[in-house]
């Protein structure tokens, strides 16, 4: 008898600590774990079985299909948004081969036990493309189906799968004598910026409002890569783990769409430095504009249009714009430095 098992790739990450951390408490299902590099002993512990290996392995995935029963994947591994740039052919075989795995995997995991499996995906704001700063204005809070033109090669692979997922979910092999869609249950959450307190922002595209705050508190001068006026959704780090958590958890009877945007806030360069600058007066803030990387955060939205996750499965986070810095992102930063 197979055990029933909650599978999470990628789970090195922060988002795949916080998951692990949660779903630990909850104990509803044992953890199992897949990354290309071994987990950190503390997190490590809190999980049933621990595999190092990767998502392009087809030979590992069978090996947890003869293991375990999988009734749940959260698939976090995937090549980033900066580095995807520079190698945009791993960034497909990782994003784009390294998901459609997983998703047969799935199908073969629901068909071998008889139910359904619930694929949770992370997909970006970066699967959205908007052709210049007027239309931008003009769009308002754009909903999931609007400007899906992504000129990022992370974005092309996050907008792909989503499709992908839902071909899974809707009409798998709809030309088969034998019906065989709906055996994977595919939940999108397209995520904004997420800001977190405790990793070092890596030069991505929206980490110009953590890398305000790391700077301040090392005090250290800090030339910000966009314009002043730039302005693009957010979430704080521990939002964006319930959000999966909470999608994860949601009757299928409620949910109307495969792929739902989700938000906090959404301030402008120049107010994320004012709040900053309010929590570290000496701190050297200053502007110097990356034109490649402006142009791509110009082409975001300023805000989306998460109504259909609030209705659908209660997104409700509980870190607004003055929240996420004051209680959350300050604070944590400025301990790290602190304690350094």
């Amino acid at each position: 008898m197979r055990k029933p098992v909650v599978l999470i790739t990628g789970a090195g990450g922060e988002i795949g600590h916080g998951l692990i951390d949660q779903l630990a408490l909850q104990q509803q299902r044992a953890i199992v774990t897949l990354d290309v590099s071994p987990l950190d002993a503390a997190i490590g512990r809190k999980v049933d079985r621990e595999i190092t290996g990767s998502i392009l392995d087809r030979a590992v995935l069978d090996r947890i299909l003869a293991e375990y029963q999988v009734e749940l994947v959260i698939h976090l591994a995937a090549l980033l948004s900066t580095r995807s740039e520079f190698t945009p052919m791993m960034a497909h075989q990782v994003n784009v081969e390294g998901t459609l795995n997983l998703l047969e995997f799935a199908q073969h995991e629901a068909e071998s036990h008889g139910r359904p499996v619930v694929f949770i995906y992370p997909s970006s704001i970066a699967a959205y493309g908007i052709p210049d700063l007027a239309t931008k204005a003009r769009a308002g809070r754009v909903t999931e189906d609007e400007w899906m033109h992504p000129r990022t090669m992370y974005g092309c692979n996050k907008l792909y799968c989503e499709q992908l997922g839902m071909y899974y979910a809707r009409f798998y092999k709809q030309l088969a004598a034998e019906p065989a869609a709906g055996k994977v249950d595919f939940r999108c959450v397209r995520f904004p910026g997420l800001i977190s307190g405790l990793t070092v922002p890596s030069g991505g595209t929206s980490d110009y409002a953590p890398e305000m705050i790391h700077a301040a508190a090392k005090g250290e001068p800090y030339a910000c890569f966009v314009r002043p006026d730039t302005r693009i959704p957010f979430m704080a780090m521990p939002d964006g783990v319930d959000a999966l958590l909470k999608l994860a958890a949601a009757s299928k009877a409620n949910l109307s769409r495969t792929a739902y945007n989700v938000s906090a806030f959404n301030p402008s360069a120049e107010e994320v430095r004012d709040v900053v600058l309010n929590a570290f007066p000496d701190a050297q803030l200053t502007w110097k504009t990356d034109e490649k990387r402006q142009g791509i955060v110009d082409s975001w939205p300023a805000d989306v249009d998460d109504s259909a996750a609030r209705i659908d499965w209660g997104f409700a986070p509980r870190y607004d714009f003055q929240r996420a810095f004051s209680e959350y992102l300050i604070p944590t930063i400025r301990q790290r430095y602190q304690r350094g």
